[in-house]
C-alpha cells in the first residue's frame, strides 16, 4: 500500500437502518453531527434506507418502501412533461 494516502482517523460508527430501527458498529471514517448510545457507550449515527437486516436479497422478503413519498415526488415532478 502507498503511504500517506489513507485515512488515519478511522474510528467506530453506529449504522442505523431508519425502516426497521437496526442499529450495527463498524469502524468507519463518515462524518456526522449526531450521535447515539449503544450499550451506554456514545457513537456518532449514519443514518440508513436499508441495509443487510431490511434488503429483501437478504431477507428474502418483498416489501414496498416509500420513504419521503418518492413516487409522488417522481410524479409531481415529471407531470408537467405529460401531453
Amino acid at each position: 500500500m502507498k503511504k500517506g494516502i489513507h485515512p488515519d482517523n478511522y474510528r467506530m460508527v453506529a449504522f442505523k437502518d431508519m425502516s426497521n430501527e437496526d442499529v450495527f458498529l463498524t469502524r468507519s471514517t463518515a462524518n456526522s453531527k449526531e450521535t447515539i448510545e449503544v450499550d451506554g457507550v456514545t457513537y456518532p449515527v449514519i443514518k440508513l434506507e436499508i441495509s443487510r437486516t431490511s434488503h429483501p436479497y437478504y431477507t428474502g422478503k418483498t416489501k414496498m418502501i416509500d420513504t419521503a413519498g418518492r413516487i409522488d415526488k417522481f410524479k409531481s415532478k415529471y407531470a408537467k412533461f405529460k401531453k
